[in-house]
């Protein structure tokens, strides 16, 4: 391992969120915020033992911030204090409070690093805050789409009866979805958040669950730093290509690099929405192709 490890803290002033920091040992390229996506939290970047995508980078001279949201992960307090969070204050107070304090910290523009719903988050507080776009140097996306308009029977289990119909039963009495405790997930998701999600996902317009503003107008209209998004082969559902393809579209990413991972494109798996960040092969594949476009920005 080529790099070192430490935590620390955001003060959000109603919440403090903790940042897993991963440092090279020998000097340092560009910053990477890592921005995870439902039910979970930074970890799906990183391991104590140097494993995933914010380890690798690391070691390759990338100095990392792995973030969990409100109430996830470290991030204190939990939802199980009583903790709440729609979309809306992740969009508009959260992602731009991270982007200027590790901007202001090394002074040069980040690269954000996003896994799936991370990712919706990400295009919508930029696009709302159109001043954040000069302190982002790049946006990099795995299994990132905000409409899942596939028809199958998986999707019909873990989406429609799961994650539209039980969840928002399940979180009914605590205030937010136990996703751990019923093994849904690796984090628990605040019920607001969840309720929000639920319109987006079945397709509802790419306007603010709170206030109306429209997003989709506001990409249209965004000048869009460097961007490349990978869907997997074996991602069914939750971040099929042909949804990561939409969003893409529905963004006006134009100039965005797109790659799918999986055998017929010449990688040794068919990688899914989870293997695609987490997979052994990840780092002689898709990581080393990742580093070397970052480098050449």
């Amino acid at each position: 391992m080529k790099h070192q490890q430490h935590s620390l803290f955001v003060d959000l002033k109603d919440y403090h969120l903790h940042v897993r920091q991963l440092t090279p040992l020998h000097g340092s390229l560009a910053p990477v915020l890592y921005l995870h996506g439902a039910i979970e939290n930074g970890r799906i970047f990183y391991s104590h033992s140097g494993k995933g995508l914010a380890s690798f980078l690391a070691d390759q001279g990338f100095i990392g911030y792995a973030v969990d949201f409100a109430g996830r992960g470290l991030s204190q307090p939990s939802l199980a204090d009583g903790l709440q969070q729609n979309q809306q204050q992740l969009i508009c107070h959260d992602i731009p409070r991270l982007i200027e304090h590790f901007y202001d910290l090394h002074q040069q523009p980040l690269i954000l690093m996003c896994h799936s719903w991370g990712g919706v988050l990400a295009a919508a507080s930029l696009a709302r805050h159109p001043h954040l776009l000069q302190k982002v140097k790049a946006k990099v996306c795995f299994g990132t789409k905000r409409v899942i308009s596939v028809r199958s029977l998986a999707k019909w289990l873990k989406i429609d009866m799961v994650w539209n119909s039980l969840a928002p039963w399940l979180s009914r009495q605590p205030g937010y979805l136990p996703a751990k405790r019923w093994r849904l997930g690796a984090d628990d998701e605040p019920r607001q958040f969840l309720l929000d999600t639920i319109r987006w996902i079945k397709g509802a317009p790419f306007r603010d669950c709170t206030d109306g503003f429209d997003y989709q107008q506001a990409c249209q209209q965004a000048m869009w730093p460097a961007i490349w998004h990978f869907a997997a082969e074996h991602d069914r559902v939750l971040g099929h290509p042909k949804d990561v393809q939409a969003f893409i579209a529905e963004c006006a990413q134009r100039e965005a690099k797109f790659s799918l991972l999986g055998k017929t494109q010449g990688y040794s798996q068919n990688y899914d929405h989870i293997s695609m960040l987490t997979h052994p092969a990840a780092a002689t594949e898709h990581f080393q192709e990742l580093t070397l476009w970052l480098k050449s920005l």
